[in-house]
């Protein structure tokens, strides 16, 4: 989704001595047959996003990164007590699994459009073993359609969104990567119009994005009768500006009149070493 997606600049959260095993060739002869077929996909790797929670994903697609547990981060922090957690628009599961991990109280529901994210999602949840407690759904997260199947409201909406307009594509680009990048299906704006159609009267939206979008963000919110409480801006590198930032969203009867609460984290200090922010995602992620 991020400039620093695309030029490989992930951020794992474990421990370095641990890197060399968390993240391994998949041999495809380990799924099950119930499962689709993901051998036209290219090579897998099985990478560890929390202590417990391993995620297959290509190893030349699209995969998890920094963004997706810092908006876990961010909702986990929101909503601890939530019962009922939707992901939109989840990709491989990335927040949505984190999220399963983190509030293991709590029923999950994911909608994933893409094709491609949505096999390796349906294998994530198996293979974790949170099939009874994490619906999926194949859809597109505008579709009024689905509503007719995914019943009742939401104490935790949860969306990491595309960041890039559709003239941002590369004619090469893979696909998956592409709609996890590009807005083909929408924004912020979307995600934000989706998120409070099954938002709870005094449930929590988290939504993710570029730093650059916040009056965008602002404007979405009013459309939908949401007020933005909280915003974090995240940092990479100090002191740089923050690449992207996580809102906090609740109906407006329901937001308390503190305005907007702005906070930051920083992943590396100015002299590159990782930042006391980093350290407790780690933490927050069983490492």
């Amino acid at each position: 989704m991020l400039a620093a997606k695309s030029s490989g600049a992930t951020l794992r959260y474990y421990p370095a001595a641990a890197r060399a095993t968390n993240s391994r060739v998949l041999n495809l002869g380990e799924m099950t047959d119930a499962l689709p077929d993901l051998t036209p996909y290219g090579e897998l790797t099985a990478d560890r996003l929390t202590r417990d929670v391993t995620l297959l994903q290509r190893k030349k697609g699209h995969r998890f990164s920094s963004d997706d547990v810092i908006t876990a981060y961010v909702a986990f922090h929101a909503a601890p007590t939530a019962a009922t957690v939707l992901d939109l628009g989840c990709g491989i599961g990335s927040v949505l699994l984190h999220l399963a991990w983190s509030l293991p109280q709590a029923i999950m529901v994911g909608i994933e459009a893409q094709a491609v994210s949505f096999a390796l999602l349906q294998h994530n949840v198996a293979r974790n073993q949170l099939a009874a407690r994490v619906t999926t759904w194949h859809g597109d997260l505008r579709d009024e359609a689905l509503r007719s199947h995914i019943n009742g409201t939401f104490d935790l909406v949860t969306g990491t969104p595309p960041y890039f307009p559709p003239e941002a594509a590369l004619d090469a680009m893979d696909e998956q990567r592409a709609f996890a990048r590009i807005e083909y299906r929408g924004g912020v704006e979307a995600y934000i119009a989706a998120g409070a159609r099954y938002l709870a009267p005094h449930g929590t939206l988290v939504v993710c994005g570029d730093a650059r979008t916040d009056d965008r963000v602002a404007a979405a919110a009013a459309l939908a009768a949401l007020c933005v409480v909280a915003r974090t801006d995240v940092i990479a590198h100090a002191p740089k500006p923050p690449l992207f930032s996580v809102w906090t969203l609740r109906h407006a009867d329901a937001a308390v009149a503190n305005g907007c609460i702005v906070s930051s984290l920083t992943l590396r200090d100015a002299d590159a070493s990782v930042a006391p922010d980093a350290a407790r995602l780690k933490a927050f992620s069983g490492f």
